[in-house]
């Protein structure tokens, strides 16, 4: 190999680089800074799974570095990964490559345990139905954490007390700012 041949293969290395480490950061620049703003409601429905954008919101901040007192692969995202079957390192990693919501989505239609159009809208409601209130294991800790952010634990959903707690973090961020 000649001198300018290795030359210009090490630009063009140079360039796939600088292009591969750009695209790495559009996709961390696009994350949410979740220290200063919570994450996508639960509710939000990507491909019809509830708690995905909120799980990925979490993951690409995580990958950021701007997650704040936000956890990624949490007992909540797993509520979902465990529908499917799939890993939280998984998705991580789509989400590092750089993965869009809507690729994500698709990738966990092909992935892990098959599940039919039914199965997702089920699962959907039932999750967005959840009382931790009445589950003996979780209704203590779900009373105390309802009353710091002032709702009625008899009357909420892990939804509601989710978005209030959301709503009382952003207050917070807004008041320290």
């Amino acid at each position: 190999m000649s001198f300018s041949h290795l030359v210009m293969t090490l630009q063009h290395l140079s360039v796939i680089t600088q292009l591969n480490s750009h695209s790495l950061m559009s996709n961390i620049i696009q994350a949410r800074d979740l220290s200063q703003q919570p994450p996508r409601s639960p509710r939000v429905k990507i491909g019809g799974y509830p708690l995905l954008a909120r799980a990925l919101d979490k993951g690409r901040a995580d990958l950021a570095g701007t997650v704040g007192e936000y956890h990624f692969d949490c007992p909540l995202d797993n509520y979902l990964f465990d529908f499917k079957q799939v890993k939280g390192a998984d998705v991580k990693d789509l989400l590092a490559k750089g993965a869009t919501d809507e690729e994500v989505a698709k990738w966990l239609d092909t992935h892990g345990t098959p599940r039919t159009a039914e199965e997702i809208a089920g699962f959907a409601a039932q999750v967005e139905a959840a009382r931790p209130y009445d589950m003996p294991e979780k209704k203590q800790w779900f009373i105390d954490n309802c009353a710091t952010v002032g709702i009625d634990p008899a009357k909420s959903t892990l939804f509601d007390f989710l978005e209030a707690d959301d709503a009382a973090v952003a207050r917070q961020h807004a008041v320290a700012s």
